[in-house]
């Protein structure tokens, strides 16, 4: 029902008055006040007693309560209270329909009641008041924040730029971290497990190391480098390209698709791809391991047309002819590509640079693209902005300064003793800033050297952040400066922060119902890029969170046991450990917990897991599910005749549907001596086996010849009950119609489902 005009709920909300339930003792004849209240709705039941009952009061309670729900989607924060003034002569006389009856309180009563009713309305206009004074002063923050925006865009130039942010994406083991070590000439991969990326770091090349290592390229391409440097993310795969987003458009200006050239596209590349091309950001392809190319004679750091053309004949043709299929690969992606230097319109051809990340061939061309492509075609985007902008990358313990969060920060100035606002798991988190720190040149956030202190930074920039109260920051968040000085600037920005966050979860709500499995991932961006690829595959999703698998997760994932979806009882959990404690709760209560590094080996385990699932459930109905035929015995083909405890084998054609192994069939016979008793439906028993070509087969469809033994009942002989004549269906019930619904819906055509619905008809199921 809907509110009612006056703010109280309409009759129809109301509990039926006709009949009342007897008062509880002591509160015969008494008014039951109820009030609700959310952050932006105030709902309240006037005069609501009249002879009901405590739990009449507390029906309508839970229906409102609903309504609300429904009306505004937003948590509630309730109130209730039933007030009772005190009692009369004890009796209550029931409300009349369609008419307002006497309560039987005195009048007394009714002085008492109505002065309580002056008190808390006047209550209410002075929360009314004091609300709507808060808005307004939200409302100019608001305000005064967006004009502050306006006016740092307005002061812009061309002059100031900024360093632009690119991000190395591509599939695992492509080189994508040893071509960042050759840039920076460290070895980071060496530290690494398996020689994969495991945590996002962030380099950072200033303007004198772009001149150096582009110096080669100044033969055949001048360039004045303008930008003060170049910021490069290097990924897990892509996943910080999904953190480094700011309200739905990508910070990273620019982006590095690394292919194997021995290999092409691979599934991680083209994953890659699609999130780029989501984005809208520009990007160049580095095709790397040339080196690998047999018979290839390498030289450090030459720009890569002088180490092609040093090259033997037999060399450049297999270059030539991978390059083509790189091309071709990703033509078929729908992209047009070209080697660079034969690219006449960076605008819609897509760049491809060989490189060689062990012997640095190739890497001075592709740092003068980068840089070049960013002066000349997004001088606007990189112009300095005073105001901050700034993505969480990571949460982590450093010894020394307690929790940290390392930052990209993409344009602005941060400094130290600021005040931030950031994401939190429990709501938003505002701090100061205790110590801004860079790691030394060249290096990576992640690598434990010695930090550089600052007292302000300008972006772009990779900066740790010390500060109090960080350890429940999620990943992936916005962090956003307060330096206006008021508190309601404070709350603005409280709420700007948890937008991301608020959007995801309702984003879960709008993707089930209550079923679905648990969804996990490390960041914010990667719960994003997991959720929309969930979304995507038509995974259910009934839960999210942000961080390792703990105990209350799986606690919360065995809730599908309960609601009788034991198959969503499991934790997809995107690059997230899991709590020793957490595993072995699952293992107890049954719950699975799937982890993955890459999205789509997630994907594939769910799936794996839902066809065993599924395959299991169709084992169990196979004898309940009765797949729809109609079939015609072959009379030349009649192997076996049947009798006392023997099979009936004939040839059979498929005329309709599909014919499987445990099908029973029937046949329908005319009424015995003509009486009118309607015809007799003669159960002929299971299909025990089908054989086509001499081969066990499974089934048969439609337009089939095949041999078919059938178990007949011992009462049921050929030639009495049926003949080569008689035509031979599927004996389908309620139950079987209903398990054939539920398990094998997906295995029956349109028209299969048309034939349930005729034989329905033939057999009078209702």
């Amino acid at each position: 029902g809907a509110p009612a005009e006056d703010g109280g709920l309409s009759d129809e909300d109301a509990p039926p008055p006709a009949s009342p339930l007897p008062a509880p003792r002591g509160l015969e004849g008494r008014t039951l006040t109820l009030k609700l209240k959310t952050d932006s709705f105030d709902l309240r039941t006037r005069d609501c007693s009249r002879g009901w009952a405590r739990a009449d009061a507390e029906a309508l309670y839970r229906r409102a309560e609903a309504l609300l729900d429904k009306l505004h989607g937003l948590p509630t924060s309730k109130t209730r209270s039933i007030d009772a003034p005190p009692a009369g002569d004890g009796k209550a006389d029931p409300v009349e329909s369609g008419e307002d009856s006497e309560s039987g309180s005195s009048e007394g009563d009714s002085d008492s009641s109505s002065e309580e009713d002056d008190d808390s309305s006047d209550g209410d206009e002075e929360e009314d008041k004091a609300e709507a004074e808060r808005l307004a002063r939200l409302e100019a923050a608001r305000r005064a924040r967006k004009e502050r925006m306006e006016r740092a865009l307005k002061a812009r130039s061309l002059e100031d730029l900024r360093s632009p942010i690119c991000c190395i994406m591509g599939h695992v083991d492509t080189g994508k971290t040893k071509l960042l070590d050759k840039i920076r000439r460290t070895n980071v991969q060496a530290g690494e497990a398996g020689g994969i990326t495991q945590q996002i770091g962030a380099s950072f090349f200033p303007v004198d190391t772009l001149r150096k290592q582009t110096e080669g390229m100044q033969r055949h391409s001048p360039l004045d480098i303008t930008v003060p440097g170049l910021l490069i993310i290097d990924t897990p795969g892509h996943e910080s390209f999904s953190n480094l987003r700011s309200r739905g458009s990508s910070l990273c200006d620019i982006a590095i698709l690394v292919i194997d050239i021995m290999h092409g596209l691979e599934p991680q590349t083209i994953e890659s791809l699609h999130m780029l091309r989501s984005k809208k950001t520009p990007f160049v392809v580095a095709l790397n391991k040339v080196d690998r190319l047999y018979d290839w004679q390498a030289e450090p750091w030459r720009p890569f047309r002088e180490a092609l053309a040093a090259q033997g004949d037999h060399v450049r043709s297999e270059f030539e002819d991978r390059a083509a299929k790189a091309k071709l690969a990703l033509a078929e992606q729908g992209l047009n590509a070209e080697l660079y230097w034969k690219n006449d319109d960076f605008r819609e051809f897509v760049s491809i640079v060989p490189t060689s990340a062990i012997t640095g061939e190739g890497i001075p061309d592709l740092i003068q693209l980068l840089v070049r492509l960013t002066q000349k075609y997004m001088a606007s985007r990189l112009q300095w902005c005073s105001e901050p902008q700034a993505t969480v990358l990571e949460v982590k313990v450093v010894e020394g300064l307690g929790h940290t969060v390392d930052v990209i920060l993409a344009n602005g100035d941060l400094r130290q003793g600021d005040t931030i606002v950031l994401c939190g798991f429990n709501g938003p988190i505002v701090t100061r800033i205790r110590a801004l720190l860079t790691p030394k040149p060249l290096k990576e956030m992640r690598i434990k050297a010695d930090y550089v202190h600052h007292q302000v930074i300008r972006g772009a920039q990779g900066i740790k952040i010390a500060a109090d109260n960080l350890e429940k920051v999620v990943a992936g968040g916005a962090l956003l400066v307060h330096r206006d000085g008021s508190k309601d600037e404070v709350e603005v920005l409280k709420e700007e922060v948890m937008a991301d966050l608020a959007k995801l979860a309702k984003a879960v709500s709008d993707l089930s119902d209550g079923e679905g499995v648990y969804a996990m991932a490390s960041t914010l961006g990667s719960l994003e890029a997991l959720l929309e690829f969930l979304k995507t595959s038509k995974i259910p999703v009934h839960a999210i969170n942000i961080g390792p698998v703990h105990r209350s997760d799986v606690m919360r994932a065995s809730t599908q046991i309960d609601h009788g979806k034991p198959e969503y009882a499991l934790i997809l959990a995107f690059d997230v450990p899991v709590v020793k404690e957490a595993q072995h709760f699952a293992d107890e209560v049954g719950v699975r917990i799937f982890t993955a590094n890459i999205i789509y080996h997630l994907f594939d385990r769910f799936t794996e897991f839902m066809a065993e699932v599924k395959a299991r459930k169709q084992e169990e109905a196979r004898f309940i599910a009765a797949f729809p035929v109609v079939a015609h015995i072959i009379p030349t083909f009649i192997f076996n005749r049947g009798g006392p405890g023997d099979p009936f084998v004939a040839g059979m054609d498929v005329k309709e549907g599909v014919l499987r192994r445990g099908t029973p069939l029937c046949t329908i016979n005319p009424a015995p001596g003509g009486s009118g008793d309607g015809p007799v439906v003669v159960e002929l028993g299971r299909v025990a086996s089908i054989e086509k070509d001499k081969k066990p087969v499974d089934e048969a469809r439609k337009g089939q010849s095949v041999a078919v033994k059938v178990d007949i009942p011992t009462n049921v002989t050929f030639g009495r009950h049926f003949t080569a004549d008689s035509v031979l269906y599927s004996r389908l019930t309620r139950e079987s119609i209903n398990a054939l619904k539920e398990h094998f819906k997906d295995d029956l055509t349109k028209e299969e489902w048309h034939l349930v619905i005729k034989l329905k008809k033939m057999f009078g199921i209702i």
